[in-house]
C-alpha cells in the first residue's frame, strides 16, 4: 500500500481546522461559563446589569425603614493587582439595616504614567450579596489615574432590612487591578448611578 502524501496533508488540514474551531468556541464560551461559576460559588459575585439597576432603583424610590434593633458589622477589605496603594479609610463600621452609609476608599497610582484600573467587588457571606445594594460606587466604571495621583472614591450602600437575622458580619472586598491598553473589563455592574435618597 503506497503512502499518499496529498491525502495525508488534507486529513491533517481538516484535523487542524476542527481543533482551531473547537479552541475558538471554547474561548468564546469561557466568559458566560465564568459568570455562571461565579454566581454558583459566590466568588467575585457580580450581579446582572438589569437586576442591579432594578434593586438600586427600588432601594432609592421606596421608603427605607431603618431597623435600629439590629447592628451589622461591615468589614472593608482591599486587594490590588498592579502599581497601586489601595485601602479603605475605615476597616469596619457598625450599621443598621436600612441605613444609607458612605465609606471612602483611597487609591494612589505609584507609577510615573497614566494607569487605567477596574475594581471588582465580592461579598462574604454569599447570602448577604442579595441584601447589599450599592447606590454609588467607583466599581461601576473604569478609573484612569494620572502619574502619582491620589484619589478618594466613595461607596454608598444600604443593607436590606430583610437580611437574615443570623448574619451579623459582612465583608465587602474589592480587588483593584490594572486594565491593559485597549482591554475592556466586563463586570456586569450597573454603569449609571441612580439618584440619591
Amino acid at each position: 500500500m503506497a503512502f499518499n502524501l496529498t491525502q495525508y496533508n488534507r486529513q491533517m488540514l481538516v484535523k487542524l481546522a476542527v481543533i482551531s474551531v473547537a479552541m475558538f468556541g471554547f474561548g468564546y464560551a469561557l466568559i458566560p461559563m465564568y459568570r455562571v461559576l461565579c454566581e454558583v460559588t459566590g466568588i467575585n459575585v457580580v450581579t446582572s446589569k438589569n437586576n442591579y439597576g432594578t434593586r438600586a432603583v427600588h432601594a432609592t424610590s421606596k421608603n427605607t425603614q431603618v431597623d435600629e434593633s439590629r447592628l451589622i458589622t461591615v468589614e472593608f477589605d482591599s486587594n490590588t493587582q498592579g502599581p497601586f496603594r489601595f485601602r479603605s479609610v475605615k476597616n469596619s463600621m457598625q450599621v443598621h439595616p436600612g441605613e444609607m452609609i458612605q465609606v471612602v476608599y483611597e487609591v494612589v497610582n505609584t507609577q510615573n504614567r497614566n494607569v487605567s484600573a477596574q475594581a471588582i467587588p465580592s461579598y462574604a457571606p454569599m447570602q448577604a450579596t442579595e441584601h447589599f445594594t450599592k447606590l454609588e460606587c467607583f466599581c461601576f466604571n473604569e478609573q484612569t489615574l494620572k502619574p502619582n495621583e491620589s484619589r478618594e472614591m466613595p461607596v454608598v450602600f444600604i443593607i436590606d432590612p430583610a437580611l437574615p437575622k443570623g448574619i451579623k458580619n459582612i465583608t465587602l472586598s474589592y480587588t483593584f487591578f490594572e486594565v491593559g491598553a485597549g482591554q475592556k473589563v466586563i463586570t456586569g455592574e450597573h454603569n449609571s448611578k441612580p439618584s440619591k435618597i
